[in-house]
């Protein structure tokens, strides 16, 4: 297991269930009394304490919690003996007051580094802090420049390998970047086309990836001393994405989907392209994540995802020890997301469609438990909503996998309802606690999710299933499940509500506006509405993958018509469904323009449009006080015009 790779852990699960007609029960069983309703704080308020790390010997167990009035999450640290800790002895290191902190790790024993970015601009810096002194170092300290961190080096003490894009707004170069003095020097220099960077377990830069924004090339190199050579060379369409060297730095291994639907895991020979057997595949859902340990140096998990998060096994050590907390943790999805490098000590997370969980230190050798704590504790799990897995077909005869949460206690009848596409557009919904479904669940909405054609995971002719449909099939998979619904007697047709964020505000507004009566109200958050101004605004970082999105959603002079007749800022004459829209001033990826352009163009008309702009804000609301207010407009317009019981 490795604690380099924690976001691309995967957790437990089963086999995809299809709900039919007669599968609609209550949420959950039924209560004596109503379901006790929450505060919008018990919701979206930060936790009191999230994000336990370990530190690499095992001394120091760190965490987030909020501080001071604006409860802005900081990093905390206290010593870890073993034993439950006192918390009352931790020691907050970091004094960030405009936002949160996006994330953290270990370097070492004695810094951690986290990322900051400057009212949600996603210009995020690298910064390092010592555990011991509290001071502070901005590893990046460049304006308007975006900064991500590729190797931590964990064998070399001072260093990490970082990339950004000072040179060139548009492409990314590496550099070794000493965590204590913040002096760098370039280690690769990008040639313009390069896309992202791999290295081997020695942190030696020996892997690029290209994009001429159609094709994609995989580049490989001995030493980096020698020049780079292009080994593999695919349309975009074709996905040959490495992950990490084997063991002996030799071969690599990758997700590929090279000659095949379904991505699979396999190992790939840099010096010519060539794959070897899939180590693993699955033959309905793309694989995610693979996993190793750093220790024992072998491959351990492959996550993938049907209707749960799920991971296959290639070590038998890996496989005991989730058996072993699995069966101290029943009923509770289980995942590590920490360890000591030796990895004897791991800090384990649990979560279900009900709670976001609790935490704990793992002593494996004792096979021990140590609560850290709820993420949560301020709601009841039993109050909380059951997340059902559903299939449905398209009008067209696609396959169509969702899920359906139900307020607790009521019958899958006549509902008002929350229809809530996903942004991506190429990502997915997946099960597990989400507090936006949660708590219009707790308002009395029943909650629709689904994975519309061009949602990831569901293999390549899936995904292409969506080039060029934003507003056409994409936006038809969405209106098919309404009617889904309806048809089986689960939705009230007079009371149906649209939400999403990102390009789910986009099939919000299309919703609107290309199926005017179907929905009785609608909440915009962060969406695109004109697909010409939003293609020419995309973030300078964007740039290479220009004419791949011309090909995925449309070229703006060859496809004029379709992009014209798919963006609704030019179709507001359409709308008549009440309209709430909210955007961060500062978002770099749907720039407020396109939210102006909607809300002017109905102001035009003479309607009224609820419109919620925060100016310390991006791609969505981080900040805790602006998501109660977003969420408190959104829980009084919803209840407003459908009219929840």
């Amino acid at each position: 297991m490795s604690s380099f790779t924690l976001l691309s852990r995967t957790l437990c699960g089963g086999l995809l269930v299809a709900l039919g007609a007669a599968a609609f029960p209550a949420s959950a069983t039924a209560p004596t009394t109503a379901p006790k309703r929450y505060e919008i704080k018990d919701f979206f308020g930060n936790p009191e304490r999230t994000g336990y790390q370990l530190s690499p010997d095992g001394k120091t167990l760190s965490y987030m919690a909020p501080f001071e009035r604006r409860r802005n999450l900081h990093i905390v640290a206290l010593p870890a003996d073993g034993s439950a800790p006192d918390f009352l002895k931790a020691k907050r290191l970091t004094s960030e007051t405009a936002r949160d902190i996006a994330g953290y790790f270990w370097k070492g024993n004695g810094h951690l580094l986290f990322a900051k970015d400057f009212g949600g601009d996603e210009n995020f810096h690298v910064v390092s802090v010592d555990v011991k002194s509290g001071d502070i170092k901005d590893l990046t300290p460049i304006q308007k420049i975006q900064a991500a961190i590729i190797d931590d080096l964990r064998d070399d003490p001072e260093h990490i390998l970082v990339q950004h894009n000072q040179r060139n707004a548009q492409i990314f170069d590496v550099y070794k970047i000493n965590v204590k003095t913040g002096a760098a020097a370039m280690v690769a220099e990008n040639p313009g086309n390069i896309t992202g960077w791999v290295t081997d377990h020695k942190g030696a830069v020996r892997i690029a990836t290209t994009t001429d924004g159609v094709n994609a090339s995989v580049l490989y190199r001995p030493t980096e001393k020698d020049a780079f050579k292009t080994v593999v060379t695919t349309d975009f369409r074709t996905a040959v994405n490495p992950v990490f060297f084997t063991f002996d730095n030799k071969n690599v291994y990758a997700l590929s989907n090279r000659g095949r639907d379904k991505t699979a895991l396999v190992v790939l020979d840099p010096t010519n392209g060539q794959e070897a057997k899939p180590l693993f595949e699955h033959p309905d859902v793309d694989l995610g994540g693979a996993d190793y340990s750093r220790k024992r140096k072998v491959l351990t998990t492959v996550g993938f995802e049907t209707w749960k998060s799920q991971r296959h096994y290639f070590d038998d050590t890996t496989r005991a020890i989730y058996g072993k907390l699995e069966k101290q943790l029943p009923g509770l999805d289980v995942v590590i997301t920490s360890e000591n490098k030796a990895e004897d000590t791991f800090i384990v997370a649990t979560y279900s469609d009900r709670t976001p969980g609790t935490r704990y230190l793992y002593h494996a050798a004792a096979d021990k438990l140590v609560s850290l704590g709820d993420i949560n504790p301020r709601i009841n799990a039993a109050d909380m909503a059951t997340m059902k897995p559903v299939t449905y077909t398209s009008r067209d005869g696609l396959k169509i996998n969702g899920y359906l949460t139900l307020p607790v206690g009521r019958e899958a009848k006549n509902l008002p309802v929350i229809v809530n596409p996903h942004g991506g557009p190429w990502a997915r919904d997946s099960w597990g606690f989400n507090r936006e479904i949660q708590f219009l669940a707790n308002r009395g909405f029943a909650v629709f999710q689904m994975n519309f054609r061009g949602s990831t995971g569901y293999g390549r002719k899936f995904w292409e299933a969506s080039f060029k449909q934003w507003g056409g099939t994409m936006q038809n998979d969405i209106t098919d499940g309404v009617q889904w619904l309806v048809k089986e007697g689960v939705a009230d047709p007079k009371r149906v509500g649209i939400y999403g964020g990102s390009y789910g505000g986009y099939a919000t507004l299309a919703g609107v506006t290309f199926t005017p009566d179907l929905y009785a109200a609608a909440v915009d958050y962060v969406g695109v509405s004109n697909l010409f101004t939003f293609l020419k605004t995309i973030p300078p970082y964007w740039a290479p993958y220009l004419t791949m999105m011309h090909e995925m959603v449309g070229d703006p002079v060859k496809d004029k018509e379709l992009l014209t007749a798919g963006s609704p800022a030019f179709h507001v004459d359409k709308i008549k469904t009440p309209l709430f829209v909210a955007q961060g001033a500062n978002d770099p990826r749907v720039n407020k323009n396109e939210s102006d352009q909607m809300v002017e163009g109905l102001k035009k008309r003479g309607i009224t449009v609820e419109y919620m702009v925060k100016d310390n804000e991006g791609h969505g609301f981080h900040n805790e006080e602006n998501r109660f207010e977003f969420y408190g407009a959104m829980e009084s317009f919803f209840t407003k015009h459908l009219a929840a019981k």
